[in-house]
């Protein structure tokens, strides 16, 4: 695929160009208002009564991103995890999780069906293809369904531009890293494309075993129909290679020893998607949207994270899986408004049949140690075991759900909105490790209210009530229990058991636009309670045991402030300080060990502050050149589930610098400028002698590009 895409990089394809660097208009200051995700409409951000935060095409553009990671992370109240190679935890209103409680949609889409929740599915993501990223923060089951807990993650795309343009770009680091792209469209009568595509690659970085190759293309072609009436089809397919590095000891760590300790792990996957869309603009008060879909994803690994080591034994065990699925769905949709109360409703529908195969078996491993005998120097392979099932499982996977949602304004200044879904998950299955076959159902209706209250032009308030759930990972069901199947003495076990976590959000915030919109000021503040959230408790040979937990609770406070000093100035603050709490949850019925009931506790990986601020300067003196200043803040975590153990969290800078000259631009990004010694998480089991593990950030990092942009028969203004 490589050369093919490198063919379609020289041929000079056309597309997009970029918006001069600083003089944003005031028409496009007020398009930033608009957001689609919190209604599925276009809606001013003050008649939304949830905290949303919206990242521009000009931010896109600026911060020139590796990974989406750099993006994501300039919102308030998120964190991204980066665990390499664009692979990614993520952390809203929830600490660091892999957890299925996000739910990442492409253009409104949800990149996977429920029950396949990958924690990693934005890795396939094409950054040189986003028009805007949105992100909603709390529950929106009652509109997108299950996974919609911590908040959702809307990537929009380009779409063709009216004339042919072009824009096509390098970029690369001292740490082996390169990566092309080329991007292209235009509209010839009625008819629009857009074609977007990268390659990039990493070799012998500062990590060993770290290399990975990514290959994406995007395309889209629209047809107007009528000035009424269009119909877009897109399609995507990527392919993506990466050795898994995994964690590094804590001497390995401090020692700046950024050693793998495998060569045999990897993660590998191929994506496609695709589908038609019929839109139907009636009149000013009503249209439809229908939209018929496909995906078809392939994922295999040889995680590190499943290498199963007890502490002082020389031999562990590994695995090697496959998870794979294709979807066939619709999704349609009909927004009407009335003059009564100045009122709208959303109704809609979704149907996705999604079959699923999934197979993992074990590998037995050498584990050579390092003196002492309380860490691993390397990992070796002894013998692969696919006699020794750890999953093996096929599903036919059926999503169905309604979903309304009606705004109403009773009075001048106050907009009321209600809205409700209701979703269906049955699953036929075959389960080959214990020769099981059965169905399972997980249903759910979830509901919504908020209201906002806009007294001033300069200022407003929102409150709402806001319900969620997520249903268990299919990974997770048909799992054999730890201690059960394979070689164990004990037949295998499974968690047939597992139960939907739900969620109750309570929230109120508001913003604040002063100086003739130069500062501008949002705030939210929320009370989330969890029940029967999935949760995993790390054994000590490294392998985990699932719970349906009792309850948790999250609260906090979220913020931004952006101000326009001057023409040359702005400067964006952003953070949220946050509490993740055990308020009923049990880890342990042993006698053994020292702390059974973790009531009161604080989760693990829960920072309690986290930040991204910004100071951006665009001289007058030097035209179309532009610097900023980024600093990211998180605060200190437990490390285990027992709360005995901290890490003090990081502070790093990150400088940009760029200038345009003609149809070019040159950029700078320093990453980790000051070369901190930091780890994007740690963790530890809950026994005294469990060694922590590190997830290593990178040393500073230096990211040299140009980019090139082509306006063809371009009007001036």
């Amino acid at each position: 695929m490589k050369k093919i895409f490198l063919a379609f990089l020289v041929s000079g394809q056309i597309m997009y160009g970029q918006t001069p660097m600083h003089k944003d208009s005031v028409k496009s200051n007020q398009l930033e208002d608009i957001v689609v995700t919190a209604n599925r409409v276009q809606t001013h951000k003050s008649e939304v009564p949830v905290a949303i935060s919206k990242l521009s095409l000009k931010t896109i553009n600026e911060t020139k991103a590796i990974s989406t990671y750099e993006l994501l992370n300039k919102t308030p109240g998120v964190l991204m995890v980066n665990l390499g190679n664009e692979q990614h935890s993520m952390a809203i209103r929830q600490p660091m999780t892999t957890n299925a409680y996000y739910l990442y949609l492409e253009d409104g889409l949800p990149i996977r069906p429920m029950g396949v929740f990958n924690h990693n599915a934005l890795l396939e993501i094409n950054q040189f293809n986003f028009q805007s990223i949105e992100v909603v923060k709390g529950p929106v089951s009652s509109l997108y369904g299950p996974e919609a807990v911590g908040g959702a993650v809307n990537l929009i795309s380009l779409e063709p531009s009216l004339q042919p343009q072009l824009k096509v770009g390098f970029q690369a680091d001292q740490w082996g890293y390169r990566r092309f792209q080329v991007a292209g469209g235009t509209t010839i009568g009625k008819v629009g494309f857009h074609v977007a595509g990268l390659s990039s690659s990493q070799r012998n970085s500062w990590m060993t075993f770290s290399d990975y190759n990514k290959d994406n293309i995007n395309a889209r072609i629209d047809y107007n129909i009528s000035n009424k009436i269009k119909l877009y089809g897109t399609f995507f397919y990527g392919e993506y290679y990466s050795d898994m590095t995994g964690t590094v000891n804590e001497a390995d760590f401090y020692n700046r020893t950024y050693k793998s300790t495998t060569d045999f792990t990897y993660r590998k996957s191929n994506a496609l998607r695709s589908k038609i869309s019929f839109e139907g603009k009636w009149n000013n008060n009503s249209n439809t949207s229908f939209t018929v879909f496909t995906r078809n994803n392939k994922l295999g690994q040889n995680p590190s994270y499943g290498i199963r080591w007890t502490q002082g034994i020389t031999t562990a065990k590994g695995e090697i899986n496959s998870n794979n699925f294709k979807s066939y769905g619709l999704v349609a949709q009909h927004n009407q408004k009335f003059e009564f109360l100045s009122s709208s409703i959303v109704i809609g529908g979704l149907f996705d049949y999604s079959p699923v195969d999934y197979n993992a078996y074990q590998i037995d491993l050498l584990a050579n140690l390092n003196p002492g005998g309380q860490t691993v120097n390397n990992y070796q392979i002894l013998a692969v075991r696919p006699d020794i099932k750890l999953s093996d499982y096929e599903a036919d996977i059926y999503n169905k759900a309604t979903f309304a949602q009606l705004s109403l304004k009773p009075l001048q200044n106050v907009i009321i909105t209600l809205g409700g879904r209701y979703d269906n998950m049955s699953l036929d299955y075959i389960n080959n490790v214990d020769k099981s076959k059965g169905d399972k159902v997980y249903d759910q209706f979830t509901f919504k209210a908020g209201a906002n209250y806009n007294p001033f032009t300069f200022a407003g308030f929102y409150t709402n009530y806001s319900q969620g759930f997520s249903p268990p990972a299919l990974t997770s069901i048909f799992r054999a229990k730890p201690g059960t199947g394979g070689m164990n003495p004990k037949p295998a076990e499974f968690y047939y058991n597992l139960e939907s976590a739900k969620f109750n959000n309570y929230e109120a915030g508001g913003w604040v636009s002063l100086l003739d919109k130069k500062l501008q000021f949002d705030y939210s503040l929320y009370y989330m309670e969890g029940k029967n959230e999935l949760l995993n408790i790390r054994q000590p040979d490294n392998s985990t045991d699932y719970q349906s937990a009792g309850k948790t609770l999250h609260k906090g406070i979220e913020f931004s402030l952006n101000y326009a000093v001057c023409s040359q100035f702005k400067i964006r603050v952003g953070g949220t300080t946050a509490q993740h709490i055990f308020v009923d949850f049990k880890i342990s019925d042993k006698p053994s060990d020292p702390v059974k009931n973790l009531n009161g506790f604080e989760m693990p990986s829960a920072p309690k502050w986290t930040g991204n601020s910004e100071v951006s300067y665009y001289p007058e003196w030097l035209p179309n050149f532009r610097a900023s200043l980024e600093w990211q803040m998180v605060s200190s975590w437990y490390q285990d589930q027992i709360n005995t153990v901290k890490y003090q969290g990081y502070n790093i800078f990150n400088s940009r610098v760029g200038y345009q000259w003609r149809g070019f631009e040159f950029f700078v990004n320093a990453m980790n400028v000051t070369d901190k010694l930091y780890a994007y998480n740690v963790t530890k089991g809950n026994t005294a002698s469990s060694p922590a593990t590190y997830t290593a950030a990178s040393p500073s990092t230096f990211v040299f590009g140009l980019q090139y942009s082509l306006f063809l028969n371009k009007k001036p203004h």
